[in-house]
């Protein structure tokens, strides 16, 4: 697990800008549509979750697209793929800044001001299954087309140093599903050297990098389910089967050093050791059927999201030992969770916001502000609130922590 921790003999003033915190957990929900009345029944949502105060609040709808497959974040930004947009917008005020035009847009990548956009649609066929737009205004750099790029429909990226891996899987073209890796160059933005995963390694669904190797969860032809390990060379590939079902929409994500992955319709959780590409079992505490699943970097919790696809939507967080931390209702068919993850200012900084003393304390700290203070732990856990200005924090544990008040916050030891 990604745990942050410190000790307390490096005192207040080790602490640096490396330091990490969550800032906040934005969540995409897909919303409903009904194909059949060709109506919007309920809208795409975007949501922001605070950890600290376990708040949830829609920040954007997306009118009149018909569902959402991708949100990124990169810097102060970040970018939503839904229907046949672009969204750009900005990560502390989710004002939308610009939009782009991509049909059948499914998932998105940025490297270096480089916004990487792959394609497809049911029953839809493209000229370019991979577009690459300036990322600060969206403007089109670059149309792949299919006689230099991917020939078919496009999903998962992953950026690598100067290359893009890119999942080709035609997955809306039932019974002709392939399974193939394909690599661009993000310096030339050239494309080629694809691999092919075989017959069993067809239909990637979800692809993760861990080390020196890159892993696709396949949905084959949907009558089964296989891992598949690449090099990133590109010398070396293998592909094991995992199950005689598909795993849905996107249920499989790494967590730590195992892929964890649920079969559609079922209720296990499983694990998977991708060192030995064997199954290990199912993970315990775990008895929802899932939608989608995410590691939150900094603290190693595991939020979990479910859905019936038309009422309702909630996300379940986890800890390493699977138990449930909290729990927050959102929209329909939460399908993407992305972490905006920010460094802890310097103590300088965060001194001239709000004054606690004595500093590193054991039994009581004094904090001189007017207003409601709130103590955290480093995973966001509200562990002391109180409106008084002494404050007792003697059955906190030895450790750092962070002190909130009328928004400004500092961080203080306790010994």
């Amino acid at each position: 697990m990604k745990k942050v921790l410190f000790s307390i003999s490096l005192g207040l003033t080790a602490i640096s800008h490396a330091q990490n915190y969550l800032h906040q957990a934005l969540i995409l929900n897909e919303g409903k549509f009904d194909y059949v009345t060709k109506t919007i029944v309920e809208p795409v949502t975007i949501g922001s979750y605070n950890p600290k105060t376990g708040n949830y609040s829609v920040v954007d709808t997306l009118k009149d697209m018909r569902f959402a497959s991708d949100l990124i974040i990169d810097g102060n930004y970040y970018y939503v793929a839904a229907d046949s947009l672009i969204f750009k917008f900005d990560l502390n005020s989710h004002k939308e800044l610009s939009r782009v035009s991509c049909s059948g847009v499914r998932n998105l990548a940025v490297y270096q001001n480089k916004l990487v956009a792959t394609r497809g649609e049911y029953q839809t066929t493209y000229d370019s299954y991979l577009h690459v737009y300036d990322a600060s205004n969206l403007n089109l750099i670059k149309t792949i087309d299919t006689v230099q790029g991917p020939k078919w429909a496009s999903q998962n990226i992953i950026v690598d140093g100067k290359t893009a891996y890119i999942a080709v899987n035609n997955g809306y073209e039932w019974g002709k599903e392939k399974g193939i890796i394909g690599k661009l160059d993000l310096s030339d933005l050239t494309y080629g050297n694809e691999i092919d995963l075989g017959p069993d390694g067809k239909n990637p669904d979800n692809l993760v990098k861990h080390g020196s190797h890159l892993y696709s969860v396949n949905n084959k032809n949907w009558s089964g389910a296989s891992v598949s390990k690449i090099s990133l060379n590109g010398t070396l590939h293998s592909t094991a089967n995992i199950a005689s079902a598909s795993t849905g929409c996107g249920t499989s994500a790494l967590r730590d050093d195992k892929l964890v992955y649920q079969i559609s319709g079922e209720q296990v959780l499983n694990e998977y050791d991708i060192n030995v590409m064997n199954n290990v079992g199912p993970v315990i505490g775990h008895s929802k059927n899932y939608y989608e699943l995410a590691q939150e970097p900094v603290s190693g919790n595991f939020y979990c999201s479910e859905t019936d696809y038309s009422t309702y939507g909630e996300v379940h967080i986890f800890d390493k030992y699977n138990t449930e931390l909290a729990s927050f209702s959102v929209g329909i068919s939460p399908g993407t969770i992305a972490f905006d993850v920010r460094p802890i200012a310097s103590t300088m900084e965060l001194n001239q916001q709000i004054f606690c003393y004595p500093n590193p304390t054991t039994n009581e700290l004094s904090v001189p502000n007017n207003g409601k203070k709130r103590v955290y732990d480093f995973s966001g856990k509200l562990l002391i609130e109180s409106s008084e200005n002494l404050i007792n924090v003697s059955e906190l544990k030895q450790g750092i922590y962070f002190l909130e008040c009328n928004g400004s916050q500092t961080t203080f030891s306790k010994n």
